[in-house]
């Protein structure tokens, strides 16, 4: 038993092309992200570990010189939320949904509930019980 195989169309000149400029420009925009949070994380915590290391091998480093080193990485942190939501749309509506300042209005906060609903097997037992321990 034979089954004929019949070509696929090809896709379309401009078809292919706005395919594949699309996911270009998706994946551009992933690596300028990722560049630029490891770019901010090297620049911020390298110092530091440098800086560790010396003062491991020969105690020459000032405490003062070593604390402004451990907040530059710890302001790195601090801008981790700021970079995600300018580069990632997802993550920026993720963001909107639980934090008050950045819902949209008619958008209620989910509760307790119903986040535990969403993220467990166990369905509807896991919220009853769940209520009788609230």
């Amino acid at each position: 038993l034979q089954i004929p195989c019949v070509p696929s169309q090809p896709m379309a000149g401009s078809e292919s092309r706005r395919f594949t400029n699309k996911h270009s420009k998706k994946a551009l925009k992933a690596s300028l992200t990722l560049g630029i949070l490891l770019g901010m994380f090297f620049v911020a915590w390298l110092p530091f570990f440098i800086t560790n290391v010396t003062q491991a091998i020969c105690g020459c480093v000032p405490a003062g010189f070593f604390d402004v080193l451990t907040w530059l990485g710890y302001c790195n942190s601090t801008m981790n939320p700021i970079i995600y939501p300018l580069f990632m749309r997802d993550f920026k509506r993720a963001m909107g949904k639980f934090l008050p300042c950045c819902r949209r209005s008619g958008e209620s906060r989910p509760s307790a509930i119903s986040l535990s609903m969403r993220n467990s097997n166990s369905g509807a037992r896991a919220a009853t019980s769940l209520k009788n321990v609230l």
